[in-house]
């Protein structure tokens, strides 16, 4: 995959979309300091500059129909989970698509699809890595980085490469001619989900303006996340309608 660095841009989702829309191959651009990077839900992403993994993928993603297009957020995020796991450091993907250690955020990812009739005619992956900053300023409830962590620091164009590799396996997986890789890589999300298993956690239900209690049951190939409330309910929700409460 060819990996291009610049010094400054505003973000890196903006960047990749307007320099290389026509680009063939996969690429990823990173930045040593990203001063306006997006994250979900319009929110921003706090980097400090030349401290962190700011980065973005252009990605054609053959074989993915619109309807399984969550299948390239799920190898993005476990990409980011295998890059972690090279440094011993254990993650887990908080639905739909950040990465967590323990209950606190290293990652943000933001996916953003171009659609051509029935199929994605390109992919803009962003991803947001919390590297060697280890003070935050802004709201942000429980950030923490890969320094915070290990105790130590390390090269952003290095991890970088590494990150590129990780992605590049994983959507080769995301993108099989069968549906076997595809299949593989949605159960492996699945069993890494942060909150996932037996427990009960709270959550805030945005369509019912209600807080809950509930288990993750299921994410469906489309991405639709099932709540079990602890009355046994079970609620489908798409992103935006329910909420983590940390």
């Amino acid at each position: 995959m060819r990996i291009i660095e610049i010094k400054e841009t505003g973000s890196t989702n903006s960047w990749v979309t307007e320099n290389l829309k026509d680009a063939d191959a996969p690429c990823m651009v990173y930045a040593l300091r990203q001063t306006a990077g997006r994250g979900q839900r319009g929110n921003s992403w706090e980097a400090e500059p030349d401290k962190n993994l700011t980065a973005s993928f252009m990605l054609r993603p053959e074989n993915v129909a619109v309807a399984s297009q969550f299948v390239i957020s799920e190898a993005v995020a476990l990409a980011v989970v295998d890059l972690l796991r090279k440094f011993n450091v254990e993650a887990l993907v908080k639905w739909p698509n950040d990465v967590y250690v323990g209950d606190r955020k290293i990652c943000g990812i933001l996916i953003e699809h171009s659609i051509m009739g029935m199929g994605i005619r390109r992919t803009v992956a962003g991803v947001g890595i919390n590297i060697n900053q280890t003070l935050f300023l802004s709201d942000a409830p429980n950030p923490v980085s890969l320094a915070g962590i290990t105790g130590r620091e390390y090269s952003i164009p290095e991890v970088a490469a590494l990150l590129a590799d990780c992605v590049g396996k994983r959507m080769s997986l995301a993108c099989a001619a069968d549906d076997d890789g595809r299949r593989g890589l949605h159960e492996e999300f699945v069993g890494m989900l942060w909150r996932g298993g037996d427990g009960l956690y709270p959550f805030f239900d945005r369509k019912r303006g209600e807080g809950i209690s509930a288990r993750i049951m299921n994410v469906a190939p489309d991405g639709m996340l099932t709540l079990q409330t602890e009355d046994g309910e079970l609620r489908e929700y798409a992103f935006k309608e329910v909420e983590f409460v940390l």
